[in-house]
């Protein structure tokens, strides 16, 4: 068994290295799935206190990266990119190209810098997903060098069960946690935008929301079933001197489609390469 030729149902244990926000969201997305149980998955973090209600759930945790990646296939790398260099230093010697593959969530951390580090030709991925993974309903990234193509379909595979993937050039990582990644957070401030003026108009404020949010899911799911541009389905709710048009007309005079934009370019430029 070689590192590049692992298939997802050789992959019987787990480590997940710094299990913050996005790595215990992984691991909940794993186990709803049904692809992974909990007792396959090892959390690792230096203060376990944090994850005492991961372990009353099942997940193994502990702080010791080298025991987690010792008895583990699939090595998810989520601390944040100023512990990066420390965690790899560590765990080189014992991690090894003919057992392990390595997915990386960290951003601005480039896969030839995490080879640089570790000194060998192990499989590193580089993975974007965002918090939506803990209900697997994730979107995705995926990225890794061509000659890595089967784990590269490996990690595919297992983040399909996440919600849905998109394989894409390691240049537009950068971009990908903006618009995938930070983008989660701008559709839900639109979302809490579009409740405040449900409430404005009347509705209590859990009403509100849930109104808000159940229109937002239904336009997300015409436009991904549909395949069709987003415009195509405003137009069939869209009719001369009529009420949607003026709301939209709105939007655009208070520059609506700008700030999106300017926002997901913001939050692109702040990605960058830390090393």
């Amino acid at each position: 068994l070689t590192g590049e030729k692992m298939k997802t149902d050789q992959i019987n244990n787990i480590a997940i290295l710094g299990a913050g926000k996005i790595g215990q969201a992984i691991a909940k997305g794993m186990k709803l799935s049904g692809k992974f149980s909990s007792s396959q998955i090892t959390l690792t973090r230096k203060n376990i206190t944090m994850l005492g209600h991961m372990q009353k759930d099942g997940f193994n945790v502990t702080n010791d990266n080298l025991a987690a990646i010792t008895s583990s296939q699939l090595i998810i790398i989520s601390v944040g990119p100023q512990d990066i260099v420390s965690l790899l230093n560590e765990i080189k010697a014992k991690i090894h190209h003919h057992k392990h593959m390595v997915v990386s969530t960290v951003a601005g951390v480039t896969i030839e810098s995490f080879q640089n580090v570790l000194g060998m030709d192990v499989p590193i991925i580089r993975s974007i997903p965002n918090t939506a993974v803990e209900i697997c309903e994730s979107m995705t990234c995926i990225a890794g060098r061509d000659d890595h193509f089967e784990s590269i379909n490996t990690t595919k595979s297992i983040f399909d069960s996440l919600g849905r993937t998109h394989i894409l050039k390691e240049e537009l990582i950068g971009p990908a946690t903006a618009l995938c990644g930070s983008g989660l957070a701008f559709f839900l401030r639109a979302i809490r935008a579009a409740s405040h003026g449900g409430i404005e108009i009347g509705f209590h404020a859990e009403d509100a929301i849930l109104l808000a949010a159940q229109t937002a899911r239904g336009a997300a799911s015409l436009t991904i079933r549909s395949e069709m541009h987003p415009e195509s389905e405003i137009d069939k709710v869209t009719t001369p001197k009529g009420i949607t048009i003026s709301g939209l007309n709105e939007m655009e005079h208070q520059g609506f489609s700008s700030a999106i934009i300017r926002a997901i370019v913001r939050a692109s430029d702040k990605v960058g390469n830390i090393f």
